[in-house]
C-alpha cells in the first residue's frame, strides 16, 4: 500500500449528470495507482467555480495529492483553474508547465489548457484536461516527479534525497 492518499476529481457536467461514462476518471485512478499512490477517493463533479472549490476543500484535508480532470478549456463552462486557485496556497507553475510545454509541436490544442498546479496546506492539487489522451500524456510527463513533490509537500523530507 502506498503511504501517499490520493483522489480522482473528474469535472464535467455530463459525467456528473450520468450522460457519459467517466473514462477519464477511470485512467486517472489506474494511473496513479501505477505509480504508487493509494486512491482513496474517486469523485465525479458538474463544472463550476463553486463545484471544484467545494470539492477540493472537502477533499485536501484526508489526501496527500489530488489530480483533477476535466474542466481547463476555453469553454464558458471550463472553470476548474479558477475554482482551485480559491484553494491552493502556493502554485506549484512547473507541473502545468513541462506538460503544455511537452505538447509544443506536437498536439497544436495543448498549449489552449489553462490547468494549474498547487498546494492546498500540505496537499498538492494537479488540473489535467479532460480526455483520457491528455489525462495519459499528462501524467507521462509529470509521474516521474509526483511522489517527490508530494514528499516535499507533506513534510516528508525522509523519503526523498
Amino acid at each position: 500500500m502506498s503511504k501517499y492518499r490520493a483522489a480522482a476529481v473528474t469535472v464535467s457536467n455530463s459525467a456528473a449528470a450520468g450522460r457519459t461514462d467517466d473514462r477519464s476518471g477511470s485512467l486517472l485512478e489506474e494511473r496513479l495507482t501505477i505509480l504508487g499512490f493509494e486512491v482513496v477517493n474517486r469523485v465525479v463533479i458538474p463544472d463550476g467555480i463553486e463545484s471544484v472549490e467545494t470539492a477540493l476543500r472537502k477533499l485536501v484535508p484526508d489526501h496527500d495529492l489530488i489530480v483533477t480532470t476535466g474542466g481547463t478549456g476555453l469553454s464558458p463552462t471550463d472553470l476548474t483553474p479558477e475554482g482551485t486557485l480559491r484553494v491552493v496556497d502556493r502554485m506549484v507553475p512547473g507541473l502545468a508547465e513541462a506538460m503544455r510545454a511537452a505538447t509544443f509541436g506536437k498536439i497544436p490544442f495543448g498549449m489552449l489548457s489553462r490547468g494549474v498546479s498547487g498546494v492546498a496546506g500540505s496537499c498538492l492539487i494537479i488540473n489535467l484536461p479532460g480526455s483520457p489522451k491528455a489525462v495519459a500524456e499528462g501524467l507521462d510527463v509529470i509521474g516521474e516527479a509526483l511522489d517527490h513533490a508530494v514528499a516535499i509537500a507533506t513534510g516528508d523530507f525522509g523519503r526523498h534525497d
